[in-house]
């Protein structure tokens, strides 16, 4: 009977010794997950110190009466928002937030009607010419900036250009020696050649690769139904890029948005303001009197208008998708 009673009775739990080398593995764990973050921290803080201080010192600068002076001696005095009052109390302010909205609508509009024009015709070319066709557009973009203007510059000279020199030659004797960078309207039309031919090979290039992803399956369906060239783009081609045509849009925005190198190197935002945009005013704003701050404010008006512009353009974009959805 004891017997029995030993066998059934409740033995009491068995506490097991944790194993020496568990916290030891933990901490080699531990260390081998942050890790990683070890590695890329230091160029994380410095893309950060390189990308955040600039744009906070512009934003100090501006609430400041910062001129030639206290750039040496460094005792800027706080302003508080007078440097903004002053801008935006100014019409040619108000001229040049008109002509940058105005360069920014001709630059995008045609960039992204070429593009889409090109990466249409790659699509239908056969494997050599489309070879040719993007390689092309691999150069244009990797010329660098100052030397496709400085081209441009040579391109339009009064004197030795080849432009005025073709169009003499094709009995247009009006334009011998035409001083095209001496008139507005000229010199903002070959600031907007200049910048719509660097920045359509990226462009196309990306819509390219969006096209090469619709199925042909759809496009021989929309055909059978006898869908033309102009529909089919708009109901089979076009819906299924659209996110990356999106994408390819606010790139442009912003990019055309703040271009500066082109018309800084060719006109200096002549002549007069006629290709004057906001990061030519704001520039010219800081060195014409060494007015730091309010080249700095115009800077931030400048970010300011883009992020509303791109704001209101994502606004409108969810809600469509919304309403496709």
């Amino acid at each position: 009977m004891s017997t029995v009673r030993e066998r059934y009775a409740p033995r009491s739990p068995v506490r097991r010794t944790p194993r020496a080398g568990a916290p030891r593995r933990r901490a080699a764990a531990d260390r081998a997950s942050a890790w990683p973050y070890l590695l890329v921290a230091p160029a994380v803080l410095g893309m950060l110190y390189l990308l955040l201080y600039p744009l906070a010192r512009a934003v100090v600068i501006s609430f400041q009466d910062f001129r030639l002076r206290q750039l040496i001696l460094g005792d800027a005095e706080f302003v508080g928002l007078r440097n903004y009052r002053t801008l935006l109390s100014d019409p040619r302010f108000w001229d040049v937030v008109r002509r940058t909205f105005l360069f920014m609508a001709v630059n995008v509009v045609a960039i992204m009607v070429l593009s889409t024009l090109v990466a249409l015709m790659a699509e239908r070319l056969g494997r050599v010419a489309r070879t040719a066709v993007l390689s092309s557009l691999v150069l244009v973009w990797a010329v660098p900036v100052v030397a496709a203007t400085t081209v441009f510059q040579w391109l339009f000279h009064s004197e030795f250009g080849i432009v005025n020199e073709l169009l003499t030659g094709l009995g247009f004797t009006s334009y011998e020696s035409y001083p095209w960078f001496a008139h507005g309207g000229a010199a903002f039309a070959i600031v907007v050649l200049l910048i719509v031919w660097q920045s359509v090979p990226f462009a196309a290039i990306t819509l390219y690769s969006a096209l090469t992803t619709v199925p042909g399956e759809l496009y021989e369906a929309a055909r059978i139904d006898g869908a033309g060239a102009v529909r089919v783009f708009r109901s089979v081609t076009f819906p299924l890029v659209r996110p990356l045509f999106m994408l390819v849009l606010s790139l442009e925005v912003i990019w055309t948005f703040k271009a500066f190198v082109q018309i800084w190197v060719m006109t200096r935002g002549g002549p007069g303001d006629a290709t004057t945009i906001l990061p030519v005013y704001a520039v010219q704003t800081a060195l014409a009197g060494q007015r730091y701050d309010l080249g700095s404010a115009a800077s931030m008006l400048t970010v300011l208008l883009m992020s509303g512009v791109l704001a209101f353009y994502f606004r409108q974009l969810f809600r469509q998708e919304g309403e496709h959805l």
